[in-house]
């Protein structure tokens, strides 16, 4: 099977607190890891490499972390 090329890159954007919808602002997102290659067979591998890369201090807050993926 052909490897094909990919980038990712992992954003945390945490909810939004009580005070910064009080004040009407969004919270900042934060990019942890920086855009990646990875040679993948299909983009269910290269996913699967770019979430074993989420940073250990971000597993609890998964539902705030986004994998932005994008093959060539």
């Amino acid at each position: 099977m052909a490897m094909k090329l990919y980038e990712y890159a992992i954003i945390y954007t945490p909810l939004q607190t009580k005070e910064q919808n009080d004040r009407g602002e969004k919270p900042k997102s934060e990019l942890v890891v920086d855009v990646t290659r990875v040679l993948a067979a299909s983009e269910k591998e290269a996913d699967i490499v770019a979430s074993r890369s989420i940073p250990d201090k971000y597993l609890d807050k998964l539902e705030c972390i986004q994998i932005a993926m994008r093959d060539f």
